[in-house]
């Protein structure tokens, strides 16, 4: 199997971990864990490039979303390791874990492209993210998306007013091959109006169109979710 062109995974790695709740105590102790406990933790030896976010608009909800940055699939193992012994983390883990924190949890792990912009804080008051999964029917057929992405669609992205925070495809988990990418938003007034002048783009109607004719249509499932950050989240 060819897979996915290695330009497409070339970036820093992203344990993504989901977490699906019931109705009730279980969102607030787990943002009591995440901020007192693995955030800080994680931070001291993975780096501060985290970021919490909770659905407002998901296919299951209450939803909690947390990213960790790595540099790579080596240092998430390292981490990983290094958590195990810190005895302040485990004691935290097992008084959360034995409160019944979740009803499911999944971890993925995900490669930034090489077209994924450093990972930074956004501006002040930008607490909206939209997150779209894009799962293609082959890994072909990924290729044709990254394609289209790190040629002409970030540019029309960007005159359009959508500005993504990372671009990321997944190496571990479920729904693969796709290609995850997280925007931040002032607003749901200001989303509309830039999917609105996206969607009327006369170039991005031609750079669609390219894409079809050369990769077949792909994405072949879009999935949309609208977060919002945490207070504590290190990455707003």
């Amino acid at each position: 199997m060819v897979g996915v062109d290695r330009r497409y995974e070339s970036g820093p790695v992203f344990a993504q971990h989901q977490f699906l709740l019931e109705n009730g105590e279980q969102l607030g102790r787990l943002h009591g864990y995440l901020k007192d406990a693995l955030l800080p933790a994680l931070a001291a030896t993975a780096g501060p490039v985290q970021l919490v976010l909770e659905a407002i608009v998901a296919a299951h909800q209450p939803q909690v979303v947390f990213w960790q940055q790595y540099a790579d699939v080596t240092a998430w193992r390292e981490v990983s390791r290094k958590l195990k012994e810190d005895a302040a983390l485990r004691t935290a883990t097992d008084l959360w874990s034995k409160a019944n924190p979740y009803r499911a949890h999944g971890v993925s792990l995900l490669a930034g492209t090489d077209y994924c912009p450093p990972v930074t804080g956004v501006e002040s008051g930008q607490r909206l993210f939209e997150m779209r999964v894009y799962e293609a029917a082959s890994e072909w057929q990924l290729n044709g998306v990254h394609e289209r992405f790190a040629g002409p669609e970030i540019p029309i992205f960007h005159r359009c007013g959508i500005q993504p925070l990372l671009y990321a495809t997944t190496i571990a988990g479920p729904k693969m091959p796709n290609l995850t990418y997280l925007t931040p938003f002032a607003s749901l007034a200001e989303r509309e109006a830039a999917w609105t002048r996206f969607q009327g783009d006369p170039e991005w109607h031609r750079v669609r169109q390219a894409s079809i004719e050369s990769h077949g249509y792909a994405p072949r499932v879009i999935e949309i979710s609208l977060f919002k950050a945490s207070l504590y989240s290190p990455v707003k």
